[in-house]
């Protein structure tokens, strides 16, 4: 081949390589854009707003990677197209490039750097449980179901359980969807979580949030979440930490409803407590009250066995003494 004509096709190359590219990145903008489930690689919907700091950070980790990847990929295949070999002439050798090997330690000591200060960032902000709270939550996880006590307060600050929301395991060791509890939150409210467990750790994740917090016996972990408006629906919860032999298991429903219909469902939900608690009550109060007829009726039971006993012996006291003036008078009248 000519040096003129080869010269021609290395222009050619050079000439189309970034307009492919350039077409390349332009098809996957169109694409991310047509589909928001590209765009968020994998991750679910968010529904809160600690959600969308997490997809944020996925999403940036991954145009970081793509970069890195799309530099070595360009490298890899700059240097296989134009530094092929031509002919049994040695290249040049040297013994080192100083701004390469510069370039390849201080890249990814940013690139790191980059990452980390994101990842403590937003680690920060999930983590933050200052804002006051408008639903107060806490979750406690046993083998193998959920509780979900409605409280009034933090339990920091002494919160109450106004109702509960208990799971029952299933006894045919199955997943059953009517034994499971049901997490119910308003949307648009930010949800105060404490979190814990009786018996071995469990980890409690609701896909939806992007975010998932062990729940370790004896040490009471918690966090918040803003929920977003438009966000009424239907979600799943479990546990994400292996557990036992029956984890897959524990499972619960989230549903999220508007503020109005959550208002509702909590009105509702207290006054059955409330019922339950004076059922339960007066049941207490009854037995109790039985319980006192059962002891005073043996009280007076006994007191009556001691009045007979005390008859009995007054009156034995008494044949005893008619015993004895009848032998005196024997004797009186002997003598």
């Amino acid at each position: 081949m000519s040096p003129t004509r080869q010269e021609n096709r290395r222009s050619k190359t050079r000439r189309w390589a970034p307009r492919g590219a350039a077409l390349a990145v332009l098809g996957l903008a169109a694409t991310g854009c047509a589909s928001n489930e590209l765009t968020r690689l994998g991750m679910p919907e968010p529904i809160t707003e600690q959600a969308e700091r997490v997809l944020s950070l996925w999403q940036g980790s991954w145009v970081a990677a793509f970069a890195v990847g799309i530099l070595v990929w360009g490298l890899i295949i700059w240097s296989v197209i134009f530094h092929r070999k031509r002919s049994e002439q040695l290249p040049p050798q040297v013994r080192y490039n100083m701004p390469i090997e510069a370039l390849y330690t201080i890249l990814p000591i940013v690139v790191i750097s980059v990452l980390f200060y994101f990842t403590a960032r937003d680690q920060a902000y999930l983590l933050e449980t200052d804002e006051p709270a408008d639903v107060h939550v806490e979750v406690v996880a046993f083998q193998w179901a959920w509780q979900f006590n409605y409280l009034d307060d933090t339990l920091d600050n002494g919160g109450e359980v106004q109702f509960s929301e208990v799971g029952t395991p299933d006894p045919a060791g199955t997943a059953d969807p009517s034994t499971q509890p049901t997490l119910v939150l308003p949307e648009g409210a930010v949800v105060h979580f404490d979190l814990r467990a009786t018996d071995v750790i469990h980890s409690f994740w609701i896909p939806e949030f992007a975010f998932k917090m062990d729940v370790i016996p004896g040490r009471d972990n918690a966090f918040q979440v803003q929920l977003q408006e438009g966000t009424t629906g239907e979600y799943v919860g479990r546990c994400a930490e292996l557990c036992g032999a029956d984890h897959t298991r524990m499972l619960f429903n989230v549903e999220v409803l508007s503020q109005e219909d959550y208002d509702a469902w909590a009105a509702e939900q207290a006054a059955l407590a409330e019922q339950e608690t004076a059922e339960l009550e007066e049941a207490a109060a009854q037995a109790e009250a039985a319980s006192a007829g059962e002891a005073a009726e043996g009280t007076e039971a006994a007191e009556e066995e001691a009045e007979a006993t005390d008859e009995g012996d007054e009156a034995e006291v008494e044949d005893t003494e008619g015993d004895t003036g009848s032998a005196d008078s024997e004797e009186n009248d002997e003598s």
